[in-house]
């Protein structure tokens, strides 16, 4: 597997990436919010910043556990669901 070599994620990552964005926009779906805006703007997080995590952009893990907070959503359920091996 390769590395990320200035700023360009391998393969596995991309699609990985990908996924979880995917996960993010399913889950906000089914909380009832209609697009990512207002759930942004509910939950004190950046608009733009999780725009780019629907679509696939990398973020830090104490991103994603706050964002799994206002989920209401352990990790373990984040990633039961929406990823491939």
């Amino acid at each position: 597997m390769s590395l990320c070599v200035m700023g360009k994620h391998d393969k596995y990552t991309q699609k990985k990436l990908q996924e979880l964005g995917e996960r993010l926009r399913q889950i906000r779906i089914e909380k009832g919010y209609k697009n990512y805006e207002q759930f942004a703007f509910d939950n004190k997080i950046p608009r733009a910043q999780y725009g780019r995590y629907e679509n696939g952009q990398d973020l830090r893990f104490s991103s994603l556990l706050k964002v799994l907070a206002a989920f209401d959503i352990s990790l373990e359920d984040f990633f039961k669901d929406g990823f491939t091996c």
